[in-house]
C-alpha cells in the first residue's frame, strides 16, 4: 500500500517506517526537516513540509492509499498544532477520497469506553497538571477525527520506551486489562497490524503490555 507517515521523524515515526518498508508497502515520510531521517530505502520518500500548513499536506496526500499520524508535541511547544494538524489532515483525505486514516496518541486522551481506577485517575490528574496544554490538543485532535466521515482508528499508547519487538501486548481500555507501558517497536507492529486487519475501525484502544 501507499502509506504517509506524519510525524515521521519521531522514535514512533521511525519505527513505523522501518516496519512498512520490511512489509513491502511503499511510505512517504512527512516531515519539516528531512536529513533528520537517514534511512534510505526504494520505497521511501521524504516530503518536506508543515502540518501547520493546509497546502503542503494536501499535497503530500494527493496519491496515497492510508494517512498514519504518529505527531507528537514539538520543542517549543506549537500552540494547537495537533488539532490543526488534524483538521488539516482530514480536510486533504477527504478531498483526495482517501478513507483510511490510524493516528497515535497518549493513553491520558480519555474515551468512554474507559473504566479508569484510581491509579489512572491519578495518573491522569498529574498530567492535566503538568502538561494541560498538551492533552488538551491531543484530546482535540482525536476530536476531529473522530468527527470525521473517514476510515479511523485512534491507538492510545501509554509510557513509551525502547524495548524490544516482541508482538505480545494487549489491546484493551483504560481499567480493562492495559497496561502502564509499551515499546515503540511493538506499539509501530500493532498499527502496522491494524491497517490490515481492521479490527478497531472507529475505536481507540491503549495498547500495552
Amino acid at each position: 500500500m501507499k502509506i504517509i507517515v506524519f510525524g515521521a521523524s519521531g522514535r514512533m515515526g521511525l519505527k513505523v517506517i522501518e516496519q512498512a518498508l520490511e512489509a513491502g508497502h511503499i511510505v512517504t515520510a512527512f516531515l519539516r526537516t528531512p536529513s533528520k531521517i537517514v534511512l534510505q530505502h526504494p520505497n521511501l520518500t521524504l516530503f518536506q513540509g508543515d502540518v501547520m500548513y493546509a497546502a503542503a499536506v494536501e499535497n503530500a496526500i494527493a496519491g496515497q492509499e492510508v494517512v498514519f499520524s504518529v505527531l507528537g508535541p514539538t520543542r517549543p511547544p506549537t500552540p494547537d498544532m495537533m488539532e490543526t494538524a488534524a483538521k488539516n489532515i482530514v480536510v486533504a483525505m477527504q478531498k483526495h477520497g482517501i478513507r483510511r486514516i490510524i493516528s497515535t496518541t497518549g493513553a491520558g486522551v480519555p474515551q468512554p469506553e474507559d473504566q479508569p481506577k484510581v491509579a489512572d485517575r491519578l495518573v491522569n490528574a498529574m498530567l492535566n497538571l503538568l502538561q494541560k496544554s498538551f492533552v488538551l490538543d491531543a484530546s482535540a485532535n482525536v476530536k476531529v477525527i473522530q468527527a470525521s466521515d473517514l476510515d479511523w482508528t485512534i491507538v492510545r499508547f501509554p509510557h513509551l520506551i525502547d524495548g524490544a519487538h516482541t508482538g505480545k501486548y494487549r489491546v484493551a481500555y483504560i481499567g480493562k486489562d492495559s497496561g502502564t507501558q509499551i515499546s515503540r517497536a511493538d506499539g509501530a507492529n500493532f498499527v502496522l497490524k491494524e491497517l490490515i486487519e481492521k479490527k478497531w475501525l472507529g475505536k481507540a484502544p491503549v495498547v500495552s503490555y
